[in-house]
């Protein structure tokens, strides 16, 4: 649960660069944030419908002043297999999950923050997949001007 210190709660747009893994061929890629009071999250991206993807589902704690860690999971999708095409399956089929620990630093201001975001996939079993990776994000406070 977080702390005094609520300078993270509300709705947040970030650049997001990927240094390693399989994120970071994307370009481009950004996501928006969601961080409520009671210390859940939730986080969608631009790539989201590539393959479709629910947005991702997490909690959030207080580090110190200005500093929080998220966690927040995703389903992630797949095509059929040539055995499940052919036995007449169709559309996208559960494909594991992925995970992103995330921290964070707000400014001073309250206004921006910085992070850097571990990547991590599973198995539809729940198993460690290939995959993961690091990256970092540089997000902006969304408000009404």
């Amino acid at each position: 649960m977080p702390g005094n210190d609520v300078s993270l709660i509300g709705a947040w747009r970030s650049n997001v660069e990927f240094h390693s893994g399989a994120l970071a061929s994307i370009k481009g890629f950004e996501f928006m944030y969601v961080f409520n009071s009671g210390g859940t999250m939730t986080e969608s991206s631009n790539y989201d419908a590539a393959p479709p993807v629910p947005p991702a589902y997490g909690i959030w704690k207080s580090l110190g002043k200005d500093e929080y860690e998220a966690k927040y999971e995703f389903f992630i999708t797949r095509g059929p297999n040539m055995i499940e095409a052919s036995a007449g399956a169709v559309g996208w089929l559960p494909g594991g999950r992925g995970l992103l620990i995330e921290s964070i630093k707000v400014a001073a201001d309250g206004n921006s923050f910085t992070s850097s975001i571990r990547y991590e996939m599973f198995d539809e079993a729940g198993r460690p997949a290939a995959g993961g990776g690091e990256g970092e994000g540089h997000a902006a406070r969304m408000t009404f001007h």
